[in-house]
């Protein structure tokens, strides 16, 4: 009788998969309190808004929940798909999500994300609101989108009394998908369609049209109704419940509220072309939109749509400079997460000199633009009751966006080299940070497009330039380095006023002094001193071109004191 083969009879190795044990793997980031661990956050909140620390914290746990973390992973694996009619043939236009994105979307709404702000009776909604945003954009981005527009759309919604019912739909805690008409629904999703081919950032070339139609009771108040037709190239979540749009009428742009289903419960000609095949933020969509006859009410005064939307930005660009701040933060947790907990050359990879210069300098970047961006937010809460606060606003918040939507790809960039090829798999949260980090900056109105907002608002109104020194002089004399940024970024606001040529660094400047001013604030000394020994204006050779370039002016312990600093804890 033949003997069956064996693995020792063909001499084959009985432990091959001795040399598969896997050892030494960094530890996934979670099981953490995104806010509770982040002790920039803490004491903010303790300072401005102590009430919302409930909601923070459970946010927080909500950003380190593994089970959360696996939906944003399966949203952005699966991306919506665009269904233009039933199996009947009817014209549908309607999108299908991957169930991940609806139970995301619905954390957002019931931890309040959209429209805190709008909700509560508290002193500085606005900054409470713009953490719980900060947290957000650490758990999945693309939702930043929809959650963004809501926070924004109230303004829109406040100025026009036929959508009072969408504000207060837009205050809604639960999150529904459906297409059922504005009354029916327990909470709204708002887009903003307002790009065209031609024209981009420069709304004035808007092709759209838009021609009366007929004024009748809408929710108890009237409205005023049009027919808009025309062509829209970029479409933000075009499964929204309704749009802020612009069209001509009579050749003047006026700003128009567009429901998707209208009061007959029927839908409106909302006709998506494509959703577009984007580099990042795979998990939301986005679209071309035709108008033929759609319905929409007109907000505000006829030809007076750019002003009536620009009401809108202040919102849209605060939540964009919170939003890179807060994906700064996320892509420094994971580096912080790996190095820590994955060991090269006898010790952490943390540890090793090289690389605690680096997580430390990230840290001050992230540091620095989050206290920025908030500032921002309590300028955003005290503006309607002081003239500083508003004239601050106006510059502060288009460099906060600048600033901070442009260097959040500088901080992915170098997180990714932390976690080297493990960070470039679809696997790790990693990839999809870094392929999610230019987005805010091209989004709302470029770099370049902030820069001549900030330098518009010097020209029109010289306060606006005496308000941002009147926010910093207090601080004068404490650190010659501050008062050397202080003069370099005086220097600056001069010349720019004069020279478009120089509003990038100006307004690079002006967010670097406000960075600092705040730092000097609220951070320990070691923070100030290596923010300061490296941003700041005269100081030759304590700074590279890339993160981890700390000079002679700091040190290890020093480095290694920040980077623990800033780890969130299990």
């Amino acid at each position: 009788m033949n003997q069956p083969l064996s693995l020792s009879m063909l001499n084959a190795p009985e432990d091959r998969y001795s040399t598969h044990q896997v050892l030494n793997q960094a530890l996934p980031a979670s099981g953490f309190n995104a806010f509770t661990g982040d002790q920039v956050l803490r004491d903010a909140i303790s300072r401005e808004a102590p009430w919302a620390a409930s909601r923070c914290q459970a946010l927080g746990a909500v950003a380190g929940d593994e089970n959360v973390q696996e939906l944003a992973r399966l949203a952005n694996r699966h991306i919506p798909e665009l269904k233009t009619h039933d199996r009947f043939g009817n014209r549908i236009d309607w999108l299908e999500f991957h169930p991940s994105w609806h139970e995301l979307m619905g954390l957002a709404w019931q931890h309040e994300v959209p429209n805190l702000s709008w909700r509560t009776q508290e002193a500085n909604g606005h900054f409470a609101r713009a953490v719980l945003s900060y947290l957000w954009n650490q758990v999945e981005h693309g939702t930043g989108c929809p959650t963004g527009m809501a926070y924004a759309a109230y303004a829109g919604f406040e100025a026009e009394p036929a959508l009072a019912i969408w504000a207060d739909k837009l205050k809604g805690t639960r999150y529904e998908y459906s297409r059922r008409e504005v009354g029916d629904k327990p909470s709204v999703v708002i887009g903003y369609a307002m790009t065209e081919k031609q024209g981009g950032s420069d709304l004035r070339e808007t092709q759209t049209t838009a021609r009366f139609s007929h004024s009748v009771d809408y929710h108890g108040a009237t409205a005023h109704w049009y027919e808009l037709t025309g062509h829209k190239w970029f479409c933000s979540v075009p499964q929204s419940d309704g749009f802020f749009t612009l069209a001509k009428v009579n050749g003047d742009v006026t700003c128009f509220f567009l429901p998707r289903t209208l009061p007959d419960g029927s839908y409106n000609r909302f006709f998506v072309q494509r959703l577009k095949d984007k580099a990042g933020n795979r998990s939301n969509a986005s679209s071309e939109v035709e108008y033929a006859g759609t319905l929409a009410i007109r907000v505000g005064e006829e030809g007076r749509g750019i002003r009536e939307i620009l009401s809108h930005s202040h919102l849209t660009r605060l939540d964009f400079a919170i939003g890179s701040a807060g994906l700064m933060r996320q892509a420094l947790t994971l580096a912080l997460r790996h190095t820590t907990s994955r060991k090269a050359f006898g010790t952490s990879i943390a540890d090793r000199p090289m690389m605690s210069n680096v997580l430390a300098d990230m840290a001050v970047e992230v540091e620095a633009a989050t206290l920025m961006s908030l500032r921002v937010a309590k300028a955003t809460d005290l503006m309607q009751g002081s003239e500083h606060e508003r004239l601050l606003a106006r510059v502060a918040t288009p460099a906060a966006k600048y600033f901070n939507c442009s260097r959040a790809p500088s901080i992915a960039n170098e997180a990714l080299q932390c976690h080297g090829g493990n960070g470039f798999i679809e696997e790790n949260p990693m990839a999809r940070v870094y392929r999610e980090s230019p987005l805010n900056s091209v989004w709302e109105g470029t770099a370049n497009m902030m820069c001549m907002d900030v330098r518009r608002a010097m020209i029109r109104d010289p306060l606006t330039v005496e308000a941002v020194f009147n926010e910093i002089r207090p601080l004068v004399g404490q650190d010659k380095r501050f008062d050397a940024l202080v003069q370099h970024t005086e220097r600056l606001v001069r010349a720019a006023i004069e020279d478009e040529f120089l509003a990038r660094p100006m307004t690079e400047a002006v967010a670097r002094v406000l960075q600092a001013a705040e730092l000097l604030r609220y951070s320990p000394q070691e923070v100030v001193d290596v923010f300061l020994s490296t941003r700041s204006s005269g100081e030759l050779g304590t700074w590279g071109a890339h993160y981890g370039t700390l000079g002679m002016t700091t040190s290890l312990s020093v480095t290694q004191k920040i980077m623990r600093r800033a780890m969130v804890a299990d």
